[in-house]
């Protein structure tokens, strides 16, 4: 830096509002740029700060002055004379290190946001998933649920079984899907939910029932077969139904997929399929905590009370399948502290009482019961 010291040159000038070149000198002073005529009469001055460089030959410096004439510019050929300028004036920058600075400094802010939006989907989507699950539109979840249920229902046909895979739809398995629609439209109606509930009985072995976003609940022929009472049945659909209303499905899958899940909410647009993968994997294979799987026992619980079904007989069923569970997603496998939901599901019930009364008859129950042929 050649600090105090002042040099001119010759160099071109155009005013901005002519085409015509002025041969002028320049004198490069500590305090600013001044553009004189051969006569010595200044024609402008020009602040350090405000010039700014223009695209020019590696042998020329192009400046014009920020906030001036649009088309008012300076041309310099002078080397010690350029040199002189770039020194005195940051904003210039010929050498390039000003631009290296700046692409370190978007390198170092990229990896900062990168980190940022890491470290939002590993902890803060999961920590704040109670708080955003509510606000994501019902909408926009059942579109969600319905593109899941397609992979969920892929899963879980490991039999590639296709259309027969879903019980109930031959003629002679009609009665048993009319009787089981009859229950379903009664605990529906006790919910009061602001989404319909979509249920389709599929053959599995398994004794469980899972519910996906946008109100579409399995429920496997194990568990029907398994069931003594409609209301051992109805007991377990009730829970799965507390975990629609409750919108865990959607707050389970915003911890696993994070933001993928988030934007993809957000913009509509589930055909992702890694998304849906994850998702359906989610449900098929992810435990609720204990907190989410008391909540939905409680839920229930009221639920059979609600329709005068037994509030006692989802702890009726888990007990008596409690340490019998085969390999596979089931319910206890899937639930976790078993005796303990059973104690809790007895005292909630034994605090409200009700009149109970069949959710089913005889020969409804029969039909249910051979369901799937």
């Amino acid at each position: 830096m050649a600090s105090g010291q002042t040099r001119t040159g010759k160099a071109q000038y155009f005013d901005g509002l002519s085409s015509a070149r002025h041969a002028v000198v320049v004198e490069a002073a500590p305090d600013a740029l001044r553009i004189l005529r051969p006569d010595g009469a200044l024609l402008a001055t020009w602040p350090y700060d405000d010039l700014r460089q223009q695209t020019a030959p590696d042998s020329m410096m192009r400046l014009r002055r920020s906030g001036g004439p649009e088309l008012a510019r300076l041309e310099l050929r002078d080397p010690e004379l350029i040199a002189l300028i770039d020194d005195y004036a940051d904003s210039l920058d010929r050498s390039g290190g000003a631009e290296r600075r700046l692409r370190k400094r978007v390198i170092v802010w990229t990896v900062a946001a990168a980190a940022s939006i890491v470290l939002v989907a590993v902890y803060g989507l999961p920590a704040l998933s109670n708080q955003i699950a509510p606000l994501i539109p019902l909408p926009l979840e059942e579109r969600f649920g319905v593109v899941m249920d397609k992979q969920v229902r892929a899963m879980l046909d490991d039999g590639k079984a296709g259309q027969a895979f879903e019980c109930g739809l031959t003629d002679a398995e009609k009665p048993g899907r009319a009787a089981l629609d009859a229950l379903i439209g009664r605990m529906e109606a006790a919910a009061g939910l602001p989404i319909s509930l979509k249920t389709a009985v599929v053959r599995k072995s398994d004794a469980n029932a899972i519910a996906l976003p946008g109100g579409h609940i399995y429920v496997f022929e194990g568990l029907i077969r398994r069931s003594r009472t409609p209301d051992e049945m109805a007991g377990v659909i009730a829970h799965e139904i507390g975990h629609v209303a409750h919108r865990d499905g959607t707050r389970s899958l915003l911890q696993a997929a994070g933001l993928s899940f988030l934007f993809g909410m957000l913009l509509g647009d589930f055909t992702g399929g890694s998304l849906v993968v994850i998702a359906a994997r989610t449900v098929v294979q992810s435990a609720y905590s204990r907190d989410v799987e008391t909540a939905a026992d409680l839920y229930g619980v009221s639920l059979m009370s609600g329709i005068g079904g037994d509030p006692k007989a989802l702890g009726t069923i888990l007990d008596r399948i409690a340490g019998q569970v085969e390999p596979g997603s089931k319910i206890l496998l899937d639930h976790p502290q078993t005796k303990d939901r059973i104690v809790a599901i007895n005292a909630a019930a034994d605090a409200s009482p009700a009149k109970i009364t069949p959710l089913l008859s005889a020969a409804e129950w029969a039909a249910l019961k051979r369901i799937c042929g």
